[in-house]
């Protein structure tokens, strides 16, 4: 990616100042941040190819933008996401007298198709959490394999977020009482339940897993990697992946662990305000989507049981 010191200095500074505003002001996750910053330098960019900038686009400048994604072939939701990057900028950037207008008013977003999330079976789960194998002669290898377990029955066990684990810290985790102190979206703290098969998992790893990749440094954080240091995002992803072609030859990714969890919760009969909060839903509405996923299973297995069906 080109560095963002080609921007125009006006540009730059509006984008930082926006950045800080999300950062410090609404306390969003710096990966989200740094989208929303992609977002606006990406149109600052084609804005400066065109004689403008931030301050001097007018709509149809706007319009012109959101044609050329779609021309290079962006998929509608990724269109979707710019323009909502672009309302959100120039509101701020208008209520904070950066700039006097808001060229956006009246852009419109392209209307995305819904589409279901993807779920596992209740046994294909268990089948996945339960892949990894703590034998073998490497003690390395066998404190990943406690480590990656005990990830694994947290995704699914507890519905977190792959950030939220990676922000795991060993306070955090009670096994006693069987609770995890999580830190959301917003940073809004949520404790959440951890099922019987979690805290196995944890406290195997935290005996026998955890001080092995640890060495002599005295980390704070839950799950670490082989160098000692805390473990990734990508990391977490890495091995979701792996574990899930391994176990079902699926392409499962950690957001299809936090899907399962919600889904098998609700088609066991938890309360939809209940799952809303162990998820950590700031509304209800995003739960509801669960619903949908539980309901075309029930219409699966009435046409497949009914002799009229």
């Amino acid at each position: 990616m080109p560095e963002r010191d080609d921007l125009p200095p006006p540009d730059a500074a509006l984008i930082q100042g926006f950045a800080e505003h999300l950062r410090l002001e609404r306390h969003l996750a710096a990966s989200t941040v740094e989208a929303y910053r992609r977002d606006l330098t990406q149109l600052a960019r084609f804005l400066s190819r065109a004689r403008r900038s931030l301050a001097t686009a007018q709509l149809y400048h706007l319009r012109r933008f959101l044609a050329q994604l779609t021309t290079l072939g962006y998929a509608r939701a990724s269109i979707a996401r710019r323009v909502g990057s672009t309302h959100t900028f120039y509101r701020w950037a208008v209520a904070r007298g950066a700039l006097d207008r808001d060229p956006s008013a009246l852009l419109g977003r392209p209307k995305v198709v819904s589409r279901l999330p993807t779920v596992l079976r209740p046994r294909e789960a268990a089948a996945l959490v339960e892949a990894p194998a703590a034998e073998g002669a490497d003690v390395a290898d066998r404190a990943v394999a406690l480590r990656d377990r005990a990830v694994l029955e947290l995704l699914y066990g507890s519905g977190l977020r792959v950030s939220e684990t990676t922000g795991l810290t060993l306070d955090r985790v009670d096994l006693d009482r069987g609770r995890v102190l999580v830190l959301g979206k917003g940073s809004k703290e949520r404790e959440v339940p951890l099922s019987d098969p979690a805290v196995d998992a944890l406290a195997r790893w935290l005996r026998h897993g955890r001080p092995v990749l640890a060495g002599g440094t005295r980390s704070r954080w839950l799950f670490l990697n082989r160098r000692g240091g805390a473990l990734g995002v990508r990391d977490i992803r890495r091995l979701v992946g792996r574990y899930g072609r391994t176990s079902s030859g699926r392409r499962v990714t950690p957001h299809t662990l936090r899907h399962s969890f919600a889904t098998h919760l609700l088609e066991g009969g938890a309360d939809i305000r209940a799952v809303q909060e162990l998820l950590g839903h700031a509304s209800v509405a995003t739960t509801q989507r669960y619903t949908h996923v539980s309901r075309s299973r029930l219409f699966d297995a009435y046409r497949r049981s009914h002799p009229r069906a």
